[in-house]
């Protein structure tokens, strides 16, 4: 079974950048590059939402319009990691980020999604 993990979250201050990256777990033997991924975030008190979200060839991407033009997804399948490099980043991208996968091309319900990682927290506070 696939499952996931995220690395990269941390502590920053308003404007900074930080990497995240979504792994296929060490021991879980399966290959990213078959899926496409998904980054989601839940803030405390919110619903969870999506953040951004890749095909599976990487030729398809999708940001949420809080993110655009400050987040970029991408994905090395050579290395079965999925990033995503978030600038400029606001007190309101405080979140627990998540990643998941879903077939081959991206959707817009979460539902859709599964092998859900447990998250990686960012906080954005001066």
């Amino acid at each position: 079974q696939l499952q996931l993990v995220e690395s990269g979250g941390g502590l920053v201050q308003p404007g900074g950048s930080l990497r995240l990256s979504c792994a296929a777990s060490g021991f879980s033997g399966f290959t990213l590059r078959y899926y496409a991924i998904g980054w989601f975030r839940q803030a405390p008190g919110k619903e969870r939402e999506g953040v951004s979200c890749i095909s599976s060839s990487g030729g398809s991407t999708n940001y949420a319009d809080s993110v655009k033009g400050r987040f970029t997804i991408s994905r090395d399948n050579a290395k079965n990691t999925v990033y995503l490099q978030m600038s400029s980043l606001k007190p309101e991208d405080t979140a627990i980020y998540y990643c998941a996968a879903n077939g081959e091309y991206c959707s817009d319900d979460q539902s859709d999604f599964g092998s859900w990682g447990p998250g990686t927290q960012v906080a954005v506070w001066s």
